[in-house]
C-alpha cells in the first residue's frame, strides 16, 4: 500500500510534496497542524513566503491578503502583530480557526514538536532580491537558525536564495529555473541542454530543482530526458503541480514516475497514494 509520503517504482523512490501544506485536496492551505503532521511523518512539505510590513516573512502565497486570509490590503504593508490575528480561509473562502503564521512561528513549531529525519519543509520565496533588505535577511536567519537543517529554501530568483541562505548554516538550497521568461525562450529554441546548463550555473549550490511538469513531459515528447540531464549534474528534480488525483492527474504522475522524478508536488498526496495502491 502506497502512503502519502512516497512511492518506489523500479528501485527509484519518489516523494509526494504536500503543496502549501495540504495532505488531501480538501485541506485549507498553510495550517500549522498539517505542516507539523507532515514533518513528523517524514513528508516533503511546501509553504510560501512573502515579506510583511516589519521586514519579516509571512507564510502566505499572495502579495495581497485578500483570498487567503480574513484581512485586506498588501502583506508588505501589514505589521506582524496584525497578521498574526488574521484567520486563514478554506477552499470555499470561509474563515477557519487557524491563523496566519510568520516564519518564526513556523520555525518554533518545528523546534517544539520535532521532525522525522526525512521530513523536509520547503520555503518557496515568492518575491525577488529587490524586495529584500538587510533587516529582512537578518530576520530570516534568526528565525531559522536553530532548525535550519529541516528546511530547504527555493525561489525562481537565484540571487534571493543566495542572499537569504549565505549566513544560515544547515539550510538546504533549491532553485526553480522556470521563471523570468525561461520557459518562453525554451519554447522558441527547444534547446533543453542549454536550459539545464543555465539552471545549474544560476544556482550552483542547489540540490533540488523545481520544474513545471508540463516542461518535463514536453521535453520527453521532443526526445530529451530532462530529469536524467539534471541527475547528471547531481540535482534531484521536483515536478509541479499535479492538482488532483483524477484520471488526468494520475496519467501525468505515471509518466513522471517512469522518468524517475524525485518528487511530485501535488494538492492531494493522500488521493494520489490511494490511486497508486
Amino acid at each position: 500500500m502506497t502512503d502519502a509520503i512516497s512511492v518506489t517504482r523500479n528501485g527509484h523512490r519518489t516523494f509526494f510534496k504536500w503543496h502549501r501544506g495540504r495532505r488531501q485536496a480538501s485541506d485549507p492551505v498553510f495550517t500549522g497542524r498539517r505542516i507539523i503532521e507532515g514533518m513528523k511523518l517524514g513528508a516533503s512539505v511546501e509553504v510560501d513566503l512573502v515579506i510583511h510590513g516589519d521586514n519579516g516573512f509571512a507564510v502566505l502565497h499572495n502579495l495581497s491578503l485578500k483570498g487567503e486570509t480574513t484581512g485586506t490590503g498588501l502583506v508588505r504593508e501589514t505589521p506582524a502583530a496584525v497578521l498574526r490575528e488574521l484567520h486563514l480561509r478554506d477552499n470555499e473562502g470561509r474563515p477557519i480557526a487557524d491563523k496566519v503564521m510568520l516564519l518564526e512561528d513556523l520555525a518554533a513549531l518545528i523546534a517544539r514538536d520535532g521532525a522525522h529525519p526525512e521530513g523536509l519543509l520547503q520555503l518557496d520565496y515568492k518575491e525577488d532580491a529587490a524586495a529584500l533588505n538587510a533587516e529582512a535577511i537578518a530576520k530570516f536567519g534568526k528565525a531559522l537558525g536553530p532548525v535550519a537543517r529541516h528546511f530547504i529554501l527555493s525561489s525562481g530568483d537565484a540571487e534571493s536564495v543566495r542572499l537569504l541562505s549565505e549566513n544560515v548554516p544547515g539550510l538546504r538550497i533549491g532553485y526553480d529555473p522556470c521563471h523570468k521568461g525561461a520557459l518562453e525562450r525554451l519554447s522558441a529554441t527547444r534547446d533543453y541542454a542549454a536550459f539545464v546548463a543555465d539552471a545549474v550555473a544560476a544556482s550552483p549550490k542547489s540540490e533540488l530543482d523545481y520544474l513545471e511538469y508540463r516542461l518535463v513531459l514536453e521535453a520527453e515528447k521532443d526526445g530529451f530526458d530532462i530529469i536524467a540531464a539534471f541527475h547528471r549534474h547531481g540535482r534531484r528534480i521536483d515536478a509541479y503541480t499535479v492538482r488532483r488525483a483524477d484520471d488526468e492527474g494520475m496519467a501525468v504522475i505515471e509518466r513522471l514516475l517512469a522518468l524517475k522524478v524525485d518528487q511530485i508536488t501535488t494538492d492531494d498526496p493522500e488521493g494520489v497514494a490511494a490511486r497508486l495502491g
